[in-house]
């Protein structure tokens, strides 16, 4: 075993016994390629990585290839998901060099960090366009020893070329109006008519564009883009990137058509994905897209769910060396297991075929396995006869042996797992989901969160570790802000401020706006980046200016919206350039420009009394996307007071009054849900 059987991330775990002398990230590794003069060997990837098991057991896992790499290199392996820090900085560089990203990463340093070669897998031996280990190690070895001063040059050349990536996030023109408008149009030019989506393959979800749609679609009155949404989310709620049998999503479709999935689940899909049905079922009504989004709730509860009530990471792609080997079906096996008319039905309804329903990736070929996906949506009779043939499907499954869990915590990923249940369990009026979202919660806020406010980024064997970053900060203050309207607790709007307020202290850029990815007090790389690009999940920019446009209409407070605004502008340029890349901005933008109510309702009753029960339900249905509201009673008047101050001059002193602002101007109180329902109808 190497120095990784120490680790607890279950990806450093996996590598614990290669032949290979890995060392974890730190100061001892730069260390001993000081003292021994070797460059060092970065591998970056994380547990549910497909191609990076290839390349461990092509490579890592062989004995010459170990050999070659311990006599070249110190070789450090780092799981992205724990360091997204290492991977964001080294990922940077590699599309510097190579014009394309990926996992495994693999990036050649100096022993002070600065990086000379990149690269993603690499085989064993060469092949037709493509460098082998076996080739690679020995010109890198000869160049260390003869070239030396090339070898710095280039990674001179490197650090220039980095250093100017870090103009990102630092434009210094005003962000121009309707981006948010072609944002809209461009995801309109880029939408598959025939399968729903964004583009052909690989088809990525990206929950956060049918987000952003849905919201336009409601500000702008065009329901049209809504139209876009609907149909791709059924697309996906029928095709095998979604699991039929035991609930939740796939990472993408390696195909157009949402049959072929690249098989990892990943929790933060599984958010992003509920927020998106959620929302599609609140808009439409659509009875598959509730379904769909239980099916996931059913899945994180069963599997990516800690006894502590945390969530885990994900789940691989492969089990028994193959990939996707546990979700796929065989006719014989459905046959053996399943009556003849249920097997006949399964058969028909979810497409299985004698030979196969997908081509092999590698081969082309057809291997009898086959994806359960759905043509068109069930039937309500139809669906009573699926539902217990599914549950005998999903108890056999049980029996092979499952993927390998990533049972690490992480701070981020269960914000926005916590922040999408609440919401969830606004829309589908259901307290169970809001519980546990609150389980979750409790766990993060005790063990991740400090005295001092700062974050931790992984749990995991009840040890927190690695300091947080800006995702974690911007998700959990996000869960926080979902929380409080779910529950109205002052402690989920008081700690959404705490955490803001550690947020803007260590990762807030003074000088040209927006919010550095790594703390000021955080470990020093190559430079400090900031994301904005939206790609799997919202990035920490995009989510930090929807988190400061709702703290501010929460609390009263026009920094919290000005800090937001300073994110556009200090991103402008590349906005500007492609505002549909960034369409979870592109929502805060429109909601922050939209015309929202800020909604002060309160009582002298208890919170749970029909009457304030009512006026809640009623400001939650009645009221524009984006608005906001606050509940006040006896027991929370003096708490709310103190973090939103403006709600001093409302007293809960009788059954009900609420006051209902917009557009910097409030109307007269309403002392009735008569007059209520009236007064929001005025939208």
């Amino acid at each position: 075993m190497n120095r990784l059987s120490k680790e607890k991330s279950p990806y450093l775990l996996q590598h614990a016994g290669n032949p290979v002398d890995w060392y974890p990230w730190g100061d001892e590794a730069f260390e001993h390629a000081r003292k021994e003069d070797k460059p060092v060997f970065l591998s970056i990837g994380y547990a549910t990585c497909h191609w990076c098991h290839v390349m461990e057991h092509e490579s890592f896992e062989d004995d010459e290839v170990a050999r070659l790499m311990n006599e070249t290199f110190i070789n450090i392996k780092v799981d992205r998901e724990e360091r997204p820090d290492i991977d964001n900085t080294y990922m940077t560089v590699c599309q510097m060099l190579t014009g394309s990203g990926g996992w495994p990463l693999t990036v050649i340093l100096t022993p002070e960090k600065m990086p000379f070669y990149a690269a993603t897998y690499i085989p064993r031996e060469s092949a037709p366009g493509r460098i082998g280990m076996k080739q690679l190690v020995p010109a890198i070895q000869n160049a260390w020893k003869n070239d030396r001063k090339n070898v710095l040059d280039s990674a001179d050349k490197v650090r220039k070329g980095f250093e100017k990536t870090l103009i990102l996030g630092k434009s210094t023109s005003p962000l121009p109006d309707g981006l948010p408008a072609q944002s809209a149009e461009a995801l309109e030019r880029r939408f598959d008519q025939v399968h729903g989506g964004f583009g052909g393959a690989p088809k990525f979800p990206s929950p956060h564009n049918l987000l952003f749609l849905y919201g336009y679609s409601e500000i702008n009155k065009e329901r049209a883009y809504g139209e876009l949404c609907d149909r791709t989310l059924s697309s996906m709620a029928l095709g095998g990137i979604h699991d039929h049998v035991g609930g939740g999503f796939h990472r993408y479709s390696v195909d157009s058509q949402w049959l072929l999935p690249h098989f990892e689940k990943m929790l933060y899909d599984q958010a992003n994905m509920l927020l998106a049905y959620s929302q599609g079922w609140n808009l439409s009504g659509n009875d598959l897209f509730r379904d769909t989004a239980y099916g996931i709730i059913q899945y994180i509860e069963e599997c990516l769910t800690s006894p502590s009530g945390a969530f885990y990471s994900a789940e691989d792609a492969d089990s028994e060396g193959e990939e996707g080997k546990f979700y796929v079906w065989q006719i014989d096996e459905v046959r053996a297991i399943l009556e003849p008319y249920e097997a006949d039905f399964f058969e028909k309804h979810y497409n299985l075929d004698e030979t196969g329903n997908f081509a092999d990736e590698a081969t082309g070929e057809r291997t009898g396995a086959n994806i359960p996906h759905l043509k068109r949506p069930l039937t309500p009779e139809e669906t009573k006869i699926a539902e217990p043939i599914l549950k005998k499907l999903h108890q056999l499954r049980k029996e092979r042996m499952r993927p390998l869990l990533d049972d690490k915590i992480l701070t981020d990923w269960n914000g926005l797992m916590i922040g999408a249940l609440a919401n969830a369990g606004v829309i589908f009026e259901d307290e169970e989901l809001i519980k546990r979202a609150e389980r979750a919660y409790a766990v993060i806020e005790t063990q991740a969160v400090t005295s001092d406010n700062r974050l931790w980024h992984r749990l995991k064997d009840g040890e927190a570790s690695i300091s947080g970053m800006a995702d974690d900060y911007a998700f959990m203050i996000f869960a926080s802000i979902e929380l409080w309207l779910a529950t109205f607790k002052p402690l989920y709007l008081k700690t959404a401020l705490d955490l803001q307020a550690a947020f803007d202290q260590h990762f807030f850029d003074e000088e040209t706006g927006g919010y550095f990815f790594t703390p000021d007090d955080g470990e020093s790389l190559l430079g400090r980046q900031k994301e904005l690009y939206d790609g799997a999940a919202p990035s920490s920019n995009s989510m930090a200016a929807y988190n400061g446009f709702r703290l501010s209409r929460l609390t009263g407070n026009p920094d919290f919206e000005a800090r937001a605004r300073s994110i556009f502008d200090a991103f402008s340029e590349p906005i500007t350039d492609a505002p549909a890349g960034y369409t979870f901005a592109m929502h805060a933008l429109q909601l922050m420009n939209a015309n929202s109510f800020e909604i002060v309702i309160c009582s002298s009753e208890n919170p749970d009394s029909e009457i304030v029960r009512e006026a809640i339900k009623l400001s939650r249905k009645m009221s524009p996307p984006g608005s906001s509201i606050l509940l006040k009673t006896p027991k929370t008047e003096q708490e709310l007071n103190s973090i939103s101050e403006f709600t001093s001059h409302y007293p809960a002193d009788r059954e009900l009054a609420v006051y209902v602002c917009s557009g910097f101007s409030c109307k007269k109180p309403v002392y009735t849900i008569e007059d209520l329902t009236l007064l929001l109808k005025e939208k």
